[in-house]
Order: structure tokens, then C-alpha cells, then sequence
């Protein structure tokens, strides 16, 4: 895919990207597409996916008490626990507010730990990253943020996404299915949403204005950008991923940058599917 050579003018000093249909063709890569780059909030998704197959496991329920009180997994999932952004402390009522949280992820790390008795990092090798042959990538601290992976696994986890074996099709619905509808709140990097929609630990784009994907990225639209300058999304209404890591910390080169890297992949997959 040409669209994707649009990396190389990134103001970074190394970045790769590639683009994956739902059936797992692997339609373009550009760049060191096996270099392991750190994730930061990208983590996220592989997360939320080692706990959905927890739930399935029947090791824990989306609606069981978890965090704060009054909250359930399903909040920690969907950042409504009411816990705050990077602090183990209530801002909230759980279900009143959006309130991205890395702190919510940690705790609900902690909780499947404590419900399967195997360290989060272990269980999400186990339930998603060696089923996935997804040997490149590693969990080296927090679930909200310290995973390190590579473009050629995560490409591997969007296709699983697209088109689950590890999970139910419905489960992964729900995940990209928003949670507590009509929420407000801050998008790291771009300011207040009304709405902020979220699923079960994917972002979902609907009517969100500015966004980190494309403007003409599907409302259905759903995944995650890491402040490591990274970003993974799928869009259903074409049918593909795309996968893009740097180097370089996320700021005003990425907003400028990457809605029309993902405009241009957008183009070239719809051309291409006439």
C-alpha cells in the first residue's frame, strides 16, 4: 500500500505501520515492522482482551464488584469506575462520569490476578499473546501502559479482533459496543467529547471531533492511540486495521499527522475494494 510510505515524513526518528482485513491478509507494511517499540496506552486493548477471556473462563463476571464501591469490572473496562486518571483515589460515582483511567486498569489487573491466581502479566501471555503467536510483545509493568510490542503482533491481535477465535464474536461486540451511553468527558490529547463513547476497553470514535483517526474513519471506528506515539484502529465498515508505532511521545506532530495518514489508507483500501 502506498499510503503507508507517509511514515517516513513523520517527525520521528523510526516508525512502522501495516494494514490487516478482517480475514488476516496482511494488505500492506512499511518500516521495521518486528522492532519492539513501548505502547504505552495501547496496552490497553490486550488487556481489556486477556480480561473478556477471563470472563468467558468464568474466572470473574463483567458485572461483579471491582474497584471503588459500587463498581464493577464493566466500569473499570469502560472508565466509569470513578476512579481518577493516574491516582488510586474516587473522583466519581461509578456510571456518573467518563473518566479515562490507568489507575482503573491497574486495579482491575490486580482483581483477575487475584481471581485466577496468576499474575496479570502471565495470564495475558497465556489467554492472548501465545495463542496468538504474538512472541514480540510483553507485559513489563502497569496493564494501562507498559506493554512493548511490535507491528507484526499487533497485527496479529487486530486480526483476531476482526475475527475472533479466542473469544465469542458476541463478547467482542460488546467491547466495541458503547458502555453507558451519553457520558462526557476528557480524550487524552483532545480535550472534552460530548460524548466520550467507550466500550470495554476500546475507544470508539461515533461523532468525536477532533480525533486521532480520520475524518472519513467510520463512526464505528474503535481502538487506541499511547501517548509512545502509537495507535491501533480497526474500522468494520471497510473491514481492516491499521497498526502505526514510533518513537517519538505523542503530541501536536501526531495530531497533525496521522488523520491524514489514515484518511490516505482509507482511500487506497476503498479504491482497492472498488
Amino acid at each position: 500500500m502506498q499510503s503507508l510510505a507517509m511514515i517516513d515524513d513523520w517527525p520521528v526518528p523510526t516508525a512502522a505501520a501495516a494494514v490487516v482485513r478482517a480475514d488476516g491478509t496482511v494488505t500492506g507494511a512499511h518500516g521495521p515492522v518486528d522492532r519492539r517499540f513501548p505502547l504505552a496506552s495501547v496496552t490497553k486493548p490486550l488487556a481489556a482482551y486477556a480480561v473478556l477471556v477471563a470472563v468467558e473462563e468464568g474466572a470473574l463476571e463483567l458485572d461483579e464488584p471491582a474497584g471503588p464501591e459500587g463498581s464493577t469490572v464493566r466500569h473499570l473496562l469502560a472508565h466509569t469506575s470513578g476512579l481518577a486518571f493516574d491516582e488510586h483515589k474516587v473522583s466519581a460515582e461509578p456510571g456518573t462520569r467518563r473518566i479515562y483511567s490507568n489507575a482503573g486498569f491497574e486495579v482491575l489487573a490486580d482483581h483477575v490476578a487475584k481471581a485466577t491466581d496468576i499474575p496479570f502479566a502471565e495470564y495475558l501471555h497465556q489467554a492472548v499473546l501465545e495463542p496468538l503467536g504474538m512472541t514480540g510483545t510483553s507485559l513489563e509493568g502497569s496493564a494501562a501502559k507498559d506493554a512493548v510490542s511490535t507491528v507484526n503482533d499487533l497485527v496479529r491481535f487486530a486480526a483476531e479482533v476482526q475475527s475472533p477465535r479466542l473469544l465469542d464474536a458476541r463478547t467482542v461486540l460488546a467491547a466495541m459496543t458503547v458502555v453507558h451511553p451519553g457520558l462526557d468527558g476528557l480524550l487524552p490529547g483532545y480535550g472534552r467529547q460530548r460524548p466520550n463513547d467507550w466500550g470495554l476497553g476500546f475507544e470508539i470514535k461515533d461523532g468525536k471531533s477532533p480525533h486521532w483517526t480520520g475524518a472519513s474513519s467510520s463512526p464505528h471506528t474503535f481502538g487506541h492511540f499511547g501517548q509512545s506515539g502509537t495507535f491501533l484502529w480497526i474500522d468494520p465498515e471497510v473491514g481492516a486495521a491499521c497498526v502505526a508505532l514510533t518513537d517519538r511521545a505523542f503530541g501536536a506532530w501526531a495530531v497533525e499527522a496521522w488523520p491524514p495518514f489514515t484518511d490516505a489508507v482509507l482511500a487506497e483500501l476503498r479504491s482497492a475494494a472498488g
